[in-house]
């Protein structure tokens, strides 16, 4: 039989939990950096996001987020370009829903940003009740 090897095995190392949650500062975009909001998820580590200067960009996640914070279509993420391809870019960092409301309350993020609705372009299309009303004839007869 083989050795153990420490304390414990893959469900140990699962139960750790990084304290990343706490507060701690806004951070600001810089140059050469935008934020941007995702419109879907790729897979493989890449998610499409449309940035606030207005164009449509596919975004590689960094190897330090990857299965460390979880990013969905809808949020916030600060992303860096790339010199030589402007239709890619890197991404950095994933806003919290509170610290993304500070930023458009900063005025960092464009009035019409819609924060926690998921996806964008759904819903203009005016048919949000997906509820089927029946009538008590329709009742009676099942």
């Amino acid at each position: 039989m083989p050795k153990n090897k420490g304390k414990g095995g893959k469900n140990r190392k699962r139960g750790k939990n990084e304290a990343d949650d706490e507060k701690c500062e806004l951070v600001f975009k810089e140059d050469g950096q935008e934020y941007a909001q995702v419109l879907r998820m790729l897979g493989n580590g890449r998610c499409e996001a449309m940035c606030i200067d207005g164009s449509k960009r596919l975004c590689h996640i960094r190897g330090k987020m990857h299965k460390k914070v979880w990013i969905a279509a809808g949020d916030i993420i600060l992303v860096g370009l790339r010199d030589y391809q402007d239709d890619k870019a890197d991404v950095i960092l994933k806003y919290m829903p509170d610290e993304a409301r500070l930023l458009k309350a900063y005025g960092e993020l464009p009035e019409n940003t819609r924060l926690n609705e998921g996806i964008i372009d759904d819903e203009e299309d005016g048919g949000g009740d997906d509820y089927i009303e029946f009538e008590d004839e329709d009742i009676d007869k099942i």
